[in-house]
């Protein structure tokens, strides 16, 4: 069939395989670039499909030669359909992998259920022995409890009072004013239960349990502050509870990996355009200001150019680690940056409808968000009809 995106609600509900696993290519391809590092061997990725996670999965094995299990809950081809862009670029990586020699293996799961950890720490135990390296990426609409089978549902919502600011449908360029009410006690505590650290905290139990840690041994979360125009939905709202409950969490993770020298760690990085990202109110509005900003002071970076600092520049660069005052990676440093932030916030200030396309970095979001879904790559015929089963 010939592939085109279909997008609902700033949500595409198809993929391009061919497209996918260019844009797979073209990250390996960066990291090659960079060359090699000092960095883990034996690694799994917990939300391994998309966006950071696919990231991390790519520098691991690409810039350390590590085997790697992603895990992720993606979508094959059916009658009729594509399968989903986190198929196919799991898929994509598996097979540029094993042509490069390394070993990967793929989880096609639900990352919170019983059957799919143990599926996956039967997968260690048979084929590497023990983990180095454990990053916890998952963005989640809904959890089932494993222990109570009771379903949590997570919302974006602010706490308190309701949340009024510009936004923009970055694929029509239409701006307006949302208006997000605030969540319920209920609406936050479901929030935190799935997007929380407790799910986290119950991978580390386990693996500790069954003895698949290695000595030294790191687990990396990745989390998000922002800036004061997406505070109050973001930070201050049940996401960001739930963030909160996140980074608790890895104090706890610490505790119970001081026996064999571990480290727990928060990864705060940077405003980036997902498929989770592109359906916050407001967000995507930020985003795109905030892209103007940093590509005009080369400060810019996607979630390739994210992972591979985070790896070189912090976990495994040789040098002190460099933490916040809560013990956090900063990752969002640039975007953080006060010259940064002064202009974000002008540029809030002024964007209307007439001016959106000179203050706002709109056709870069769009053409981000599109290549998330293997469109718009270079070099891929989308004339051509492909098999949206060809995995």
């Amino acid at each position: 069939m010939i592939i085109n995106p279909r997008i609902r609600s700033n949500i595409c509900i198809n993929a391009h395989p061919v497209g996918c696993a260019a844009q797979v290519n073209t990250q390996i391809n960066y990291v090659k670039r960079r060359g090699k590092i000092g960095g883990p061997r034996k690694v799994l990725i917990i939300g391994a499909s998309n966006g950071y996670g696919l990231a991390a999965r790519i520098v691991s094995a690409f810039a350390s030669d590590a085997a790697t299990i992603g895990l992720a809950l993606e979508k094959p081809a059916g009658k009729g359909r594509t399968a989903s862009a986190g198929w196919y670029n799991s898929e994509a990586f598996v097979e540029k992998a094993r042509t490069t020699g390394l070993p990967a293996w793929n989880v096609n799961g639900d990352a919170f259920s019983e059957a799919t950890k143990s599926e996956t720490l039967a997968i260690i135990k048979a084929q590497l022995g023990k983990i180095d390296l454990l990053i916890y990426s998952i963005a989640a609409p809904r959890r089932i409890d494993p222990a109570s089978g009771d379903i949590y549902s997570s919302v974006i919502k602010p706490i308190g009072s309701p949340f009024s600011a510009k936004t923009v449908d970055f694929l029509s360029g239409v701006v307006s004013e949302v208006t997000a009410e605030p969540a319920t006690t209920e609406q936050i505590s479901h929030t935190v239960k799935v997007m929380g650290g407790e799910d986290w905290m119950l991978w580390i139990d386990r693996l500790v349990a069954d003895n698949l840690l290695a000595r030294g041994f790191q687990t990396v979360a990745f989390s998000y502050i922002g800036s004061e125009q997406t505070r109050p939905l973001y930070r201050d709202g049940t996401i960001g509870a739930a963030k909160k409950d996140l980074e608790q969490k890895a104090a706890e993770i610490n505790n119970l990996l001081a026996a064999i020298d571990g480290n727990a760690l928060i990864s705060v990085n940077k405003a980036l355009i997902t498929r989770a990202s592109a359906v916050i109110p407001a967000v995507p509005l930020y985003i795109a200001l905030l892209y103007r900003v940093m590509k005009a002071k080369k400060l810019h970076e996607g979630c390739i150019q994210q992972i591979d600092r985070l790896y070189r520049d912090f976990l495994f660069g040789g040098g002190a680690l460099k933490l916040d005052a809560r013990g956090r990676v900063r990752l969002d440093d640039w975007e953080m940056r006060p010259d940064v932030q002064d202009e974000v916030r002008s540029l809030w200030q002024h964007v209307d409808q007439e001016n959106l396309d000179q203050l706002a970095d709109i056709k870069g979001l769009r053409e981000e968000f599109l290549r998330h879904h293997g469109f718009g790559m270079r070099g891929v015929d989308y004339s051509q009809e492909v098999e949206p089963d060809m995995y």
